[in-house]
């Protein structure tokens, strides 16, 4: 390929629907010129068909989300409400959806991460450090005007949450017209993600693509309102909270779990996953059941493991392992995730997480049904 032919792909690989006339503007050029070096993209086989489909596009996941800016604080010495602590505060990039999405990008997973953020600094620091990590997040919607979304974090001396403000007012605006533009990048991924931040288009999405869907629910409050749709998940990962507000089945005890397993199977989730803190990963599928214990790790950092947690299952699925090792690999991922400071640990490989996991002794109580 010439220099400029590579220009014209990159373009077309962030949007297969891009006009001859967008691509033009773009590179400073005429549009004859770019139907010349399209036609001669189409003669080498690199791209085919109406919409420039390309014809040997990797396998992706895409995820659909939050992007935040996290603010995180803790105190030298015991927390006390209503005064100044002296302690530590850090800044990091943070938010659901982008958090999976980092995690699974530097798995060596291809992710596309459809998300919005402000015209502002935190913005291009977001957008910067995904393309500098190989994340796709060119069909980003840049809102002009606002401010992208801010995470406040107030942690204790035994680095547990105490409080926190979540500002993220720009999220409304990942509408419907914005995800049919970028509807393509969902119809063409293996499996899609959704931050269950997003509830006002979560039933345009599962309702509209035919794609196996992974929810991370978030937060129990969010969960209730979606567990109307629970059923077109291919996979779920709610904690007890989360799947007691989705099931609105109290659970307190094996017996409990066992009944909301059940439930969300029988409306057609494929992979059930509820995490247990210290008790474990309570599993279920249509075929097998159980509860996996990890050992207690020590916590350096508090956030960040549910979405390294997701992004292992998710690296699992992708990798078409068996649920268990599904699970070992999602554990290992979350505990490489509070073995680090920040919410992402820059350092996860999947080598590293297999050797975090071959250290490990796990329990598991399996039920073949």
């Amino acid at each position: 390929m010439t220099n400029r032919e590579k220009d014209v792909l990159k373009l077309i690989e962030s949007n297969p629907m891009i006009s001859q006339d967008e691509v033009a503007k773009m590179l400073g050029i005429t549009r004859s010129s770019v139907a010349v070096h399209i036609s001669n993209l189409m003669k080498k086989g690199i791209v085919r068909g109406k919409g420039y489909v390309l014809s040997k596009e990797e396998p992706y996941v895409c995820v659909i989300g939050g992007s935040n800016i996290d603010i995180q604080g803790y105190p030298e010495n015991s927390l006390i409400l209503g005064d100044s602590n002296p302690g530590f505060v850090t800044t990091s990039l943070g938010g659901v959806g982008r958090n999976i999405a980092e995690n699974l990008t530097r798995l060596g997973i291809s992710t596309k991460f459809l998300s919005a953020v402000g015209d502002d600094e935190n913005g291009k620091r977001i957008l910067n450090h995904a393309k500098s990590i190989g994340l796709h997040m060119e069909n980003t919607l840049i809102v002009n005007g606002e401010n992208t979304s801010t995470y406040l974090c107030v942690l204790d001396k035994k680095r547990e949450m105490n409080v926190a403000i979540s500002y993220m007012d720009i999220l409304k605006n990942i509408d419907i017209n914005y995800i049919k533009k970028n509807d393509y990048i969902i119809k063409n991924s293996k499996f899609c993600i959704i931050d269950a931040n997003l509830p006002k288009i979560v039933e345009y999405l599962v309702t509209s693509y035919d794609v196996p869907f992974i929810l991370d629910t978030v937060s129990a409050s969010k969960a209730k309102k979606i567990k109307d749709l629970v059923g077109y998940f291919h996979t779920i990962k709610p904690n007890k909270l989360e799947a007691e507000a989705l099931s609105g089945i109290a659970i307190n005890d094996e017996t409990d779990l066992k009944k909301v397993g059940q439930y969300f199977v029988s409306k057609g989730v494929k992979n059930v996953f509820i995490t247990l803190g210290s008790e474990g990963v309570y599993y279920k599928t249509p075929n097998i059941e159980g509860i996996m214990v990890p050992p207690t790790m020590e916590m350096v950092g508090a956030t960040g493991a549910g979405d390294a947690f997701v992004a292992g299952l998710t690296y699992g699925l992708f990798k078409n392992k068996d649920i268990e090792e599904e699970i070992k690999f999602a554990i290992g991922a979350s505990i490489l995730a509070i073995s680090y400071e920040e919410t992402i640990n820059p350092n996860i490989t999947p080598s590293l997480v297999k050797k975090t996991i071959e250290k490990l002794n796990f329990k598991n109580k399996k039920i073949i049904l």
